[in-house]
């Protein structure tokens, strides 16, 4: 595995928010532990792999990983609002993840975005995503 200073920015805040969510999910009720718990802790997982691999992939090729990474981000957004609509993550939780994935789904979108429509002045490191 690459070192983390050598992880992209994007796949590194992802990290950080895998985490956050690891920390709730390993506490959370059997009830949803094992069921969505389990299907949302393996998108966020999904979509780790999607921008890791979108950032190893020739440039010509990383968009339809990207576009799968934002398919399953939208999901787990989805997901996350039927736990918290259930009462099995508290509102903080919620908020945080939300707002935290949210600020990927832009970084994201963007680096979707400069793939669709590069710059005339595209150097070897714009697709990258940039930080929001």
């Amino acid at each position: 595995s690459p070192p983390l200073s050598k992880l992209i920015p994007l796949l590194h805040k992802f990290k950080d928010v895998y985490l956050i969510w690891f920390k709730f999910y390993s506490s959370m009720d059997k009830l949803h532990r094992y069921s969505l718990g389990l299907r949302l802790d393996n998108l966020f997982i999904d979509v780790i792999e999607s921008i890791s691999s979108a950032g190893f992939t020739a440039a010509k090729d990383k968009l339809p990983t990207i576009q799968i990474a934002l398919r399953k981000l939208d999901t787990i957004k989805v997901l996350l609002l039927v736990l918290y609509e259930t009462g099995s993550i508290d509102k903080p939780h919620f908020l945080e993840l939300s707002q935290e994935l949210e600020n990927i789904g832009n970084m994201l979108g963007g680096w979707r975005k400069r793939i669709l429509n590069p710059s005339p002045n595209t150097n070897s490191l714009s697709d990258l995503p940039r930080e929001s």
